[in-house]
């Protein structure tokens, strides 16, 4: 798949959408420019906030006036496409790779291998979801599961992704339900929340994530901070 052996691992970060994506397009250009090698990370996101897809229009405008905890709800826009996600009681994994041969939905299905056998490890089994372009008028995200999601055996989209390519190199990254609140999502949506809760704890989660990457893509993964001028470079980035 890669001639790389050796991909980086950032650790877990919580922080706010702005800066999770800032961080996000650093590590493909960075990836793409021949600087990093493939990376892999999690993260959540504080305070929660709805990120839209890079493409994405059209939402309501309540959702600007949205709070939660007594904080505003973030909105962030997301460099990779898709639509609306809300990111609270959620994890966010991150891969950047390269150098994967097939179309579109081929490569989705490369990386998601390791979210799919990661998952099994936990006694969780996923499928890729059927929809094809239903979503282009719903802003959810979770309201649809297209080939670039996955869902449980009854059919309930679990973790939702979505991709972006620069030449060969491909930045995929989403979200993993785990404890949303009910609430808050019909708030958001004006819909129930197809997830009620995921009985495992993010800690487990990443460890077999972690584990299930190393297996699927046979690399060793490397624990590297950003250090401080990678902070500099990420932080003088736009946001989008």
């Amino acid at each position: 798949m890669t001639s790389f052996k050796h991909w980086r691992l950032i650790p877990f970060l919580e922080a706010d959408g702005t800066l999770q994506m800032q961080i996000d397009r650093w590590l493909l250009e960075q990836h793409r420019l021949g600087k990093q090698p493939p990376t892999l990370r999690f993260y959540t996101w504080l305070p929660a906030a709805i990120s839209l897809g890079y493409h994405q229009k059209d939402y309501p405008q309540h959702w600007n006036e949205l709070t939660w905890k007594g904080q505003p709800l973030d909105l962030v826009r997301r460099p990779t496409g898709g639509r609306a996600v809300l990111h609270q009681g959620d994890l966010t994994y991150m891969v950047v790779i390269s150098q994967i041969p097939g179309n579109r939905e081929q490569v989705y299905q490369t990386i998601c291998q390791f979210l799919i056998e990661g998952m099994r490890s936990l006694g969780i089994e996923l499928d890729y979801g059927r929809s094809k372009r239903g979503y282009i008028g719903n802003p959810n995200c979770w309201a649809i599961a297209t080939a670039a999601d996955l869902i449980d055996d009854k059919g309930r989209k679990l973790i939702g992704s979505a991709q972006l390519r620069r030449g060969q190199a491909f930045l995929q990254h989403g979200s993993i339900f785990l404890t949303p609140n009910r609430e808050l999502y019909k708030r958001v949506f004006n819909a129930d929340c197809p997830i009620a809760k995921l009985a495992r704890s993010q800690t487990t989660i990443i460890e077999s994530l972690q584990k299930a990457a190393r297996d699927c893509f046979e690399v060793d993964l490397i624990l590297e901070a950003l250090c401080d001028r990678e902070w500099q470079e990420i932080l003088a980035q736009p946001s989008l």
